[in-house]
């Protein structure tokens, strides 16, 4: 697929064929995409948990999200929970203060492009997504043995569409951006 369909066709998806799982093989091409994202001084503090066995996918989903994401993500084959190493990316390795007003939302940001990264491989093998962030951070770091060291940002669901949804309506270039 060229890159610019990619784009133009990768949506949230929220209804997934059940009857056709994503293999290892797949999400480990989508886990190193997401690798080659950029990060602070090649920080790579990203850290993704792969649910994929049935009985453990079937217990985050219904202790893990509220009934609304276990609808949305019904179908899906896997679930990814990204997380990521505070306090390194945006901060001084000397110091271990943040270089900027951003602090630890430079870990969020460099996450931000692991995800879309992996979003944007999953979109080319054909495959759907949907990033969740209302998710029980707590509940899945006991389930998933994720350490307190880590920051639990989202839960992206993976599997293979059963719709195509259409574009939802975005801004105009003149509403979001300033040429100077």
């Amino acid at each position: 697929m060229e890159f610019k369909e990619v784009l133009e066709t990768r949506r949230s998806i929220r209804s997934f064929d059940g009857s056709r799982k994503v293999t290892e093989e797949q999400l480990v091409e989508l886990l190193l995409a997401a690798g080659m994202a950029p990060s602070w001084k090649n920080s790579q503090t990203a850290r993704t948990y792969c649910v994929v066995s049935d009985g453990l996918l079937a217990k985050v989903k219904s202790e893990c999200l509220p009934e609304f994401n276990q609808r949305s993500s019904a179908g899906a084959s896997a679930l990814l929970v990204t997380a990521f190493v505070p306090g390194q990316s945006g901060y001084d390795t000397q110091t271990g203060k943040p270089v900027n007003e951003g602090g630890n939302g430079w870990g969020y940001y460099d996450l931000g492009m692991h995800d879309q990264n992996l979003l944007m491989a999953a979109r080319n093998l054909g495959l759907g997504t949907l990033v969740m962030g209302i998710r029980d951070a707590e509940k899945l770091r006991k389930l998933l043995e994720i350490p307190e060291e880590q920051e639990i940002v989202s839960v992206i669901a993976v599997g293979y569409p059963a719709a195509a949804p259409k574009m939802p309506a975005r801004r105009t270039l003149a509403e979001v951006a300033r040429f100077l």
